[in-house]
């Protein structure tokens, strides 16, 4: 399969830093998700100033710099599916960023996983595309090898349970079939996202620092698909507490 060429040559034809340039004084810690509603929410919280900007034909991604408990952290939006993701986190990279918490939503496999609960993933399925280009084939991809301990501590001082388990990373949203909803259960999948594996085979091609976690959304272990939580208006305002989880995890990795 074409997918089985991977190439170690770390040089392309053409780099992201050709693309982007380092920016002076660039926070080496970010944290970023998928809705441009927490996002500007969390630009207006705490005062973002922008400092530099993703330049996309589908639109521009303003970069911002926030200051959290005396930390300065890149805060920005990721586009959806680990292609677009992946893109603007190897940009961001090229301008300066070390380490990144992402969060965002996840479909559960399993019913009883309660609306809006935290999962940490442990490893994700490789079903995308992306991923195998920064490194060669393997059905799966261990992910959060660093600070899961730490998100932990954070979790339980504030009172809050979390899931662990494998995540299904998939290109297809609209064909996720029951037979494969059935199999990646069988693999110990808790959740699907479309990101996670292509994240986590960039920054290990590129040797930096990535932490990701979830917030449960649909429910896809179900007759009918449950959309619970997932539209961008739904239960806003808790979905705005999760950035103080990403924000107390900064602390500890910057």
């Amino acid at each position: 399969m074409i997918l089985e060429e991977f190439d170690e040559c770390i040089n392309s034809t053409f780099d992201p830093f050709e693309v982007e340039n380092v920016i002076p004084n660039f926070p080496k810690i970010g944290i970023t998700c998928f809705s441009k509603k927490l996002i500007d929410r969390y630009v207006e919280i705490f005062k973002g100033e922008k400092i530099a900007v993703i330049i996309n034909a589908n639109g521009d991604v303003p970069v911002y710099r926030i200051n959290y408990k005396n930390t300065e952290i890149a805060l920005f939006m990721s586009r959806v599916g680990a292609s677009a993701c992946t893109v603007s986190y190897e940009e961001v990279l090229a301008m300066g960023l070390e380490k990144l918490i992402m969060f965002g939503t996840c479909g559960v496999l399993d019913r009883n996983i309660e609306d809006l609960a935290i999962i940490v993933p442990t490893s994700a399925i490789r079903d995308e595309g992306t991923s195998y280009h920064y490194m060669k084939s393997s059905d799966e991809i261990k992910v959060n090898g660093k600070y899961k301990k730490e998100f932990e501590e954070i979790l339980n001082k504030n009172g809050i349970s979390s899931i662990e388990g494998k995540v299904w990373t998939t290109d297809a949203p609209y064909r996720e079939t029951r037979k494969k909803v059935l199999k990646r259960k069988e693999s110990g999948c808790v959740c699907v996202d479309m990101e996670c594996s292509a994240m986590n085979a960039v920054a290990k091609f590129r040797n930096k620092e990535l932490f990701q976690f979830f917030y449960a959304a649909d429910n896809l272990d179900c007759a009918k698909w449950d959309q619970r939580s997932l539209g961008n208006d739904a239960r806003l305002k808790d979905k705005e507490k999760i950035i103080y989880l990403a924000l107390e995890l900064a602390i500890k990795m910057k």
